[in-house]
C-alpha cells in the first residue's frame, strides 16, 4: 500500500483558547490545528489523539472543540470556511453512549437527523444508510439495552453522524472494552476515517497504545512548570507528535511494528512532565 500523503488546507484550528472556572485558570493559550491529508487512491480523514493526565483539562477542552461551551477568550474554527464552531456543527460520542433508551436504534437515528433539520422520511433514509456502513443491519428495531457495548457504541456514533457529516468528538472510546472489542473499535474508526477525505476524529483517551495504533496525531495537554519544576496553572497543548511523518499511521498489524513501542514509551515518558 502507498503510504505517501500530501499536506492540504486548515479544516480545524483552535486558536488562542483560554479558560478560567471558579477563580482556576484551565485552559491557557491552546493553539493547534488539524490540516487535510491526502493519499493517492484512499479516502483519508483525519484522526487525532488528545491525551494527558487527569484533571488537566481534557474535558472541558472537548466541549469547546464541540462548541457545547464557551472560552472567556479565543476561538475554535472547522471547516475549510473556518467558520467559528458552534453546537451541533460537530457530532460528539460521550462515553455512556448517549442513547435514548426507551426509541428503537433507527428512532434514535431519526430524532437526531430532524433535530439537523431533516424531515422524517430523509432522516429515517439517511440512518438506515448509517447502520448498514456501521455493520448494524437488522438491529435497527431493537432498543439499547439489546445490543452490546460495542454496538451501542457505533450506534452513538452513527447518530452523531446524523448530525455531523465530518467532525466527530470523542470521548474514551476505549475505555471498558474487551480485547476483542477493543481491537475493534480501533479498526471501526480507522476505517470511517477513510470513508471522506474531510472526516476529522477528535479522540481522548487515556489509552496511549489504542491512541497511537489509530490516530495519525497526538496532541498532549499539559502545564508549563517554573524555574523549580512546578507547574503553572493553565494547560495547553505541549507536545504535537506527527505519527503520519514517523510512518505509523495507517498501517495494519501497526503493533508488530518496532517504532510503534519506541512511540508509546516515549508518549508515557512524556506524560511525566505534563
Amino acid at each position: 500500500m502507498n503510504y505517501q500523503y500530501e499536506v492540504k488546507e486548515t479544516i480545524l484550528k483552535i486558536e488562542n483558547v483560554n479558560l478560567t472556572l471558579g477563580g482556576k485558570l484551565i485552559l491557557k493559550d491552546v493553539n493547534g490545528e488539524v490540516k487535510n491529508i491526502r493519499r493517492e487512491e484512499v479516502q483519508q480523514g483525519q484522526v487525532i489523539g488528545l491525551l494527558g493526565p487527569s484533571g488537566m483539562g481534557k474535558t472541558q477542552l472537548f466541549r469547546i472543540l464541540s462548541g457545547l461551551n464557551m472560552p472567556d477568550t479565543g476561538t475554535v474554527f472547522v471547516t475549510e470556511q473556518m467558520t467559528p464552531v458552534k453546537a451541533g456543527m460537530v457530532g460528539v460520542v460521550a462515553q455512556n453512549y448517549p442513547l435514548f433508551n426507551h426509541r428503537t436504534i433507527i428512532s434514535n437515528l431519526i430524532v437526531a437527523g430532524k433535530q439537523a433539520g431533516m424531515d422524517n422520511s430523509i432522516a429515517e433514509t439517511r440512518g438506515k444508510e448509517l447502520l448498514h456502513r456501521f455493520g448494524l443491519d437488522g438491529h435497527e428495531d431493537q432498543y439499547p439495552v439489546q445490543l452490546s457495548g460495542g454496538q451501542r457504541q457505533r450506534a452513538a456514533i452513527a447518530q452523531q453522524f446524523m448530525c455531523s457529516e465530518h467532525f466527530l468528538l470523542m470521548d474514551e472510546p476505549f475505555s471498558g472494552l474487551d480485547p476483542i472489542a477493543l481491537g475493534e473499535m480501533c479498526s471501526f474508526i480507522c476505517e470511517m476515517a477513510q470513508t471522506d477525505e474531510l472526516k476529522t476524529f477528535v479522540v481522548v483517551t487515556h489509552d496511549i497504545d489504542s491512541a497511537v495504533s489509530v490516530c495519525d496525531s497526538l496532541w498532549l495537554l499539559g502545564r508549563d512548570r517554573d524555574e523549580h519544576g512546578d507547574p503553572i496553572p493553565g494547560a495547553k497543548i505541549q507536545h504535537v507528535i506527527d505519527l503520519a511523518a514517523r510512518g505509523l499511521a495507517w498501517r495494519e498489524n501497526i503493533r508488530e511494528i518496532p517504532s510503534f513501542a519506541v512511540t508509546v514509551n516515549e508518549v508515557r515518558q512524556l506524560f511525566a512532565t505534563l
